[in-house]
């Protein structure tokens, strides 16, 4: 809708009309003094020549069509903010505890044991995970036949493929995804901790800190533990 100087429409209609503390500024036209503006309009016409119909339906529709999205507006507002105050909220609680996302470096403590995943677009006919040392040596094998689509999760005991328990320290996870004919590599997921979480600018880019990975975006997250 184009500005409108409401003054000087006032004084074209002969609308004598006081200003007030809390009036609008000039460039403004709320619906109140849209509909006074109109009502002027139609006292003061010309009676030889009336607005025609279609004139009169147009200025209510293009009034009709800026106030609504101006509602519209003020109402996508309100809910974004209460969305972000929300995503806010849960994020906070999810400090200190155990998130899947994706990453192939999993570490072993003393005596403990090692959480993962594997993340499945379609069935396969066997899945078998690899686990490997950092000089790249195979340490452990793990046959986990037939699987559906989804999250397949697993754990790793600590014990080599030799019986020997594997020593502490960081080790990379790898998938072999086996169809009839075919053989490929699947999306590893590794478990880490949160320890903090940041909002961004406005409430966006919602980013959290996890124990040995660094910052991730919080969309990258597989499942909460």
């Amino acid at each position: 809708m184009a500005e409108i100087d409401k003054n000087q429409l006032y004084t074209q209609l002969g609308v004598n009309r006081q200003p007030t503390a809390d009036n609008k500024k000039n460039d403004e036209l709320g619906q109140a003094e849209f509909l006074e503006l109109m009502t002027a309009q139609l006292k003061f016409q010309d009676p030889l020549q009336p607005m025609e119909n279609g004139d009169f339906l147009a200025q209510m529709a293009q009034f009709g069509t800026v106030n609504g999205i101006n509602e519209l507006n003020t109402a996508f507002n309100s809910m974004s903010a209460a969305f972000q105050s929300n995503q806010a909220l849960q994020a906070s609680t999810m400090v200190g505890r155990k998130v899947l996302v994706p990453g192939d470096r999993v570490q072993l403590n003393a005596g403990g044991s090692v959480h993962a995943a594997v993340e499945l677009e379609q069935p396969v006919r066997q899945l078998i995970v690899n686990i490997s040392d950092a000089s790249g040596q195979l340490v452990h094998r793990i046959d986990l036949g037939q699987q559906a689509a989804g999250l397949v999760e697993f754990d790793w005991n600590g014990i080599s493929g030799d019986g020997v328990a594997a020593n502490p320290g960081s080790y990379r996870v790898t998938a072999e995804l086996h169809q009839a004919e075919s053989t490929s590599a699947g999306q590893v997921l590794t478990t880490a901790q949160v320890e903090s979480v940041t909002l961004g600018q406005g409430g966006q880019d919602l980013t959290l800190t996890l124990a040995g990975l660094g910052d991730i975006d919080m969309s990258q997250i597989r499942k909460i533990m």
